[in-house]
């Protein structure tokens, strides 16, 4: 387990800082602002996640699931929190350090829209004025999240072609930041980027796997056998992972947009089919060509749509310290239509790709080991109501 990054903001090999000079500085800044701030502000923190955010968030028995699988199945309530997501998380902490650090205004990209709300959410709270960019594909699929963030009073920005998606939207919130550094903070959405954004987001987003800790313990006396969790940036799972990397006895899974297929182009399975290099300043796996060009990535699920990862997921695979597999577009849309019918839950697609894996891996668990029920908990990392549209079109075939 790396508690923190090293000095030049690697975790083993992948990381550091790739940027130019005029964020340089920037990063540096925001790094011993932060180290005050952890130091000073987590009793308020701490006040706003339960007061405002809604934790702790509920550890949830699926009994009806449970029975139908043949295993005791927790969700990790995440899609309980205000504004339907782990997102809150981090942008109450964010927020805290922009108003510590004494600027006025926030920018973010989001791809399914969830990282958005949650930024505009607390742009409104906190009076900072709020930019988000959003790829302009992002936008036709997530056109109810555009106007919930244009409805908090943020700036919507459509980024790329029309075709455009998660990267083209970190792409401009980094130039815009290049510009704007001395008045404004980007509030990343994930564990991507530049030191030391991935280890800022992941120190907030740890709640998750430290609630599920002493939830999962108080219910069933011992720690779950399995977690399993989406991966797209990878926020959710590093904060439901993080908390439990020292015990090896707890089989942990990232589970990453295995899209139409795996052919290139059809996928954005960085961990499973990619290679390392340098995107949006830091190093880490990524869906690449030969010749190191990033390659276009698909899934049906907008917040999964990226062609990178997080740099400490990267280390964790590479340290086999978690397991990453692919999903489908099709296994997922089966697992979004089971947990609704069979728990009356409509998850995000992006969880619903973590309750697909968790369905096949139960089935080889109980395959293996006849008469055994396995314990496990899976990250039900948002609510789905914004995807109920793009599945309706997709099951009607329109």
């Amino acid at each position: 387990m790396v508690k923190r990054p090293d000095t030049m903001g690697y975790f083993g090999k992948f990381g550091g800082r790739f940027v130019s000079e005029l964020l340089l500085g920037a990063l540096e800044d925001l790094e011993k602002s932060y180290l005050q701030f952890r130091k000073s502000g987590q009793k308020e923190l701490n006040r706003m996640l339960s007061e405002y955010g809604g934790r702790p968030s509920r550890l949830y028995y699926a009994a009806n699931l449970s029975q139908k699988w043949g295993a005791k199945i927790y969700l990790k309530r995440e899609d309980m929190n205000h504004t339907g997501s782990h997102k809150i998380n981090n942008v109450i902490g964010q927020g805290l350090l922009t108003r510590f650090m004494g600027k006025k205004r926030i920018i973010a990209e989001t791809g399914a829209g969830q990282h958005g709300v949650a930024a505009a959410t607390i742009g409104a709270l906190m009076g900072f004025e709020t930019v988000v960019y959003m790829g302009k594909e992002d936008m036709r699929r997530q056109e109810l999240n555009v106007f919930r963030m244009n409805l908090l009073g943020t700036k919507v920005i459509g980024s790329g072609d029309e075709n455009g998606t998660l990267r083209d939207a970190v792409n401009d919130a980094l130039r815009d930041w290049a510009h704007n550094a001395d008045h404004t903070h980007y509030l990343v959405g994930s564990v991507i980027g530049p030191h030391p954004f991935p280890w800022i987001v992941r120190e907030l987003q740890s709640v998750i796997g430290k609630e599920t800790r002493a939830q999962i313990v108080k219910a069933e006396g011992r720690l779950p056998d399995a977690l399993f969790a989406c991966v797209g940036g990878g926020s959710n799972s590093m904060g439901m992972f993080y908390p439990f990397l020292g015990d090896k006895e707890v089989r942990k899974y990232g589970v990453e947009a295995g899209g139409k297929s795996m052919k290139s182009g059809e996928h954005a399975a960085a961990l499973e089919a990619g290679s390392p290099g340098i995107l949006h300043g830091a190093l880490t796996y990524l869906v690449q060509d030969k010749e190191g060009m990033i390659s276009p990535v698909h899934s049906v699920s907008a917040g999964l749509d990226y062609p990178g990862v997080g740099p400490e997921h990267s280390y964790l695979k590479e340290n086999g310290d978690v397991q990453y597999v692919p999903v489908s577009d099709k296994e997922t849309i089966a697992a979004f239509q089971e947990l609704s019918l069979a728990e009356g839950i409509i998850p995000a697609l992006e969880s619903a790709h973590a309750i697909a894996y968790a369905k096949k891996w139960v089935a080889e668990y109980t395959d293996k080991n006849p008469g055994q029920e396995p314990m496990i908990v899976i990250n039900l990392s948002g609510r789905g109501d914004k995807d109920v549209h793009e599945v309706k079109d997709i099951l009607s075939g329109t």
